[in-house]
This record gives structure tokens, C-alpha cells and sequence, in this order.
């Protein structure tokens, strides 16, 4: 198995959102924002090449909405998801599965494109997977989330005949299996049935946050952002997360973090949960 970051576009999103409650003093010293109350984040995703898989999680943005929409989120183009899989000597057609962990527009935005006037999958090559539960919550929207579920970046999935379904266990706290290598713990916090895989790497255990924590700046429980749909029991997810991944020294692979790829963690003096070390997936 070979592990490769593939980093996307840099987008801002509103400092005060992304930390809800938190007041700024105190979150602005982790992520400090611009004149606008803006935060630059990442949009960095995962590559897994395992046997005859190339497996990518997420998308990133695209490149398909107009400027008027792109204006939104002050995008860094200094890296796209083609320029990123060129650089590991892949293009969009090697790979062999897309797993989405939700259909937020900064997650799956990329897996559609347009060719000659068509709404087609970026990945021809590709088998797409959700599950049910999170597609019907997406092509549903509630008022909260529906301007983040985008029907063009959603729909075309299905009408391609390329989507699939990992089935959702009915105890929560069930961990599934996806491959031999890769197990899915599903959350319901930041978005209903998010899906969170996680990888068994070089005898670790790899995490793939997606938004059950959107940076190394949201260690704190309260930290908790706005755009999650169900902040108390996103709480508690984190809480339980936090806990799991000091006990077995897991490594978090931040999507949204724009400074810290990878780490580790452990509780200091003070019980405080707290980096304990940084690195690239690459070093691993």
C-alpha cells in the first residue's frame, strides 16, 4: 500500500462559523483570520494505492460552478487535484474508486464535470460511494444545509450508473470494513451518516477527518462549527474520537487544516488534548 496527499485548491470560510461558540480571541490564535473575519483552510485529499485499487476520499471543490460562485470562497489555485495526481504521476483516469465521506460542495464538488455542455463523472474510470442514508439527506436538503448540497455535483452520480452504497450499521459505534485495509465509522454531527474511513497503514491507523475535526485548532470540545447540523452530538463524537485516537495513537490526516497535514496525539499535565507530533503523510 502507498499513501499519497493530494492537495487541492485553499479556500476562506468565516472564522466565526467555522468555531462557533468560541469566542474569536481565543480561536484567532490557532487560525488568524483576514480584515473579512475569513480563515484559509485546505481542501487536501487522500490517495491510496492498495493492489489493483487507486482509491481516492473526497474531491475538492471542481472547477465547474461560475465565478460568481468561486468569488465566494477566495480560492488559492496554486494547486488542483489534476496538477496534484500529476505530480504522483496519475491522472483522474487511473483512478478505480471515489469514496465521498459527504456531499457537501467543498467535498464532492470535483466529482462531476462538464464535457461539452454535459454534466459527466470526473472519473470515468471510477466506482462512486456513499450511502443511502447521507444520499437521501443530500438530494432531500434540509433549509440548513441545502446552499453546501449542490445538485449538479450530486445527482449526475446516480443518472451515471457508477454509484454505490456501503451499508450503514445499524449500531452507530459499529466500524464497517470497505476493503481489507480500510474500515468506515459513520457520524452524524457535522452532516447525517458522514463517513469517516480509516486506513491500517504500516501497522497504524491512518484517520481521515473529513469534518468531525476540520483542523488541529478544533481540539477543544467546545469548538464546535457552525455548519454542523447537530453541534452536541458532534460534540460527543469528537469527545469520543479524541479519546480513542490518544489511547491508540492514531494519526489524523486533516482535509481542512491549510499548516498541519498530519499528527499525533496525547493529553498533557492538564488533561488538555494537544498535538504531540506533526508531520507529512509521506514521513509516515
Amino acid at each position: 500500500m502507498k499513501l499519497y496527499s493530494i492537495n487541492t485548491e485553499l479556500f476562506k470560510l468565516d472564522g466565526g462559523a467555522m468555531f462557533g461558540v468560541v469566542p474569536k480571541t481565543l480561536w484567532s490564535k490557532q487560525i488568524p483570520a483576514d480584515e473579512n473575519n475569513l480563515i484559509t483552510l485546505a481542501m487536501r485529499l487522500l490517495l491510496i494505492e492498495d493492489e489493483n485499487k487507486l482509491i481516492l476520499i473526497d474531491t475538492g471543490i471542481g472547477s465547474k460552478q461560475d465565478e460568481k460562485f468561486f468569488g465566494h470562497y477566495y480560492l488559492n489555485k496554486e494547486n488542483t487535484l489534476e496538477k496534484s495526481l500529476a505530480k504522483h504521476g496519475f491522472s483522474k483516469d487511473d483512478i478505480t474508486d471515489v469514496f465521498l465521506t459527504h456531499l457537501h460542495f467543498d467535498h464532492v464538488g470535483g466529482a462531476i464535470e462538464i464535457d461539452d455542455g454535459n454534466l459527466v463523472p470526473a472519473f470515468k474510470n471510477a466506482v462512486y460511494w456513499s450511502n443511502e442514508t447521507h444520499w437521501n439527506w443530500a438530494i432531500e436538503p434540509n433549509a440548513r444545509e441545502k446552499a453546501s448540497f449542490l445538485k449538479e455535483n450530486i445527482l449526475p452520480i446516480e443518472q451515471s450508473g457508477k454509484l454505490q452504497f456501503i451499508q450503514v450499521p445499524e449500531d452507530a459505534n459499529t466500524i464497517v470494513p470497505f476493503t481489507k485495509n480500510i474500515s468506515v465509522r459513520f457520524v452524524s454531527g457535522h452532516t447525517n451518516a458522514m463517513m469517516v474511513p480509516q486506513i491500517k497503514y504500516k501497522d497504524k491507523t491512518i484517520v481521515y477527518m473529513a469534518d468531525l475535526i476540520p483542523t488541529s485548532a478544533h481540539f477543544g470540545l467546545p469548538y464546535i462549527a457552525s455548519y454542523d447540523v447537530y453541534p452536541l452530538t458532534a460534540l460527543q463524537e469528537k469527545e469520543i474520537f479524541l479519546n480513542e485516537a490518544v489511547d491508540n495513537d492514531y494519526i489524523l490526516f486533516f482535509e481542512h487544516d491549510a499548516n498541519v497535514e498530519c499528527c499525533t496525539l496525547w493529553k498533557n499535565e492538564k488533561n488538555k488534548i494537544i498535538i504531540k507530533h506533526q508531520f507529512k503523510i509521506e514521513d509516515i
